[in-house]
C-alpha cells in the first residue's frame, strides 16, 4: 500500500461514528459521576461517584486511543 491509501484508510477508521459514540457515552458517564460527587455529602455516595467517574474516564480514553491507533 502506498502512503495515500494508508492515510485514507486511517482517516476512514478514525472518522467512524461508533468511536465518537463511545467517547460520548464515556463523557456522559463521567458527568454523572461528577454530579453525584457534589450532590451529597455522604462517604458512600462519594465512593460510588468516584467509581462512576473512573469508569467514564476509561471508556472515553478507550475511544481516544482507538482514534490515535487508526493506522
Amino acid at each position: 500500500m502506498n502512503s495515500s491509501e494508508e492515510r485514507e484508510k486511517s482517516m476512514a477508521t478514525a472518522n467512524e461514528s461508533s468511536i465518537y459514540m463511545l467517547m460520548l457515552v464515556g463523557i456522559l458517564i463521567g458527568v454523572v459521576g461528577v454530579f453525584l460527587r457534589f450532590a451529597g455529602d455522604s462517604t458512600m455516595l462519594s465512593i460510588i461517584s468516584w467509581a462512576i467517574l473512573a469508569v467514564g474516564t476509561v471508556i472515553a480514553c478507550k475511544g481516544v486511543f482507538k482514534i490515535l491507533d487508526a493506522k
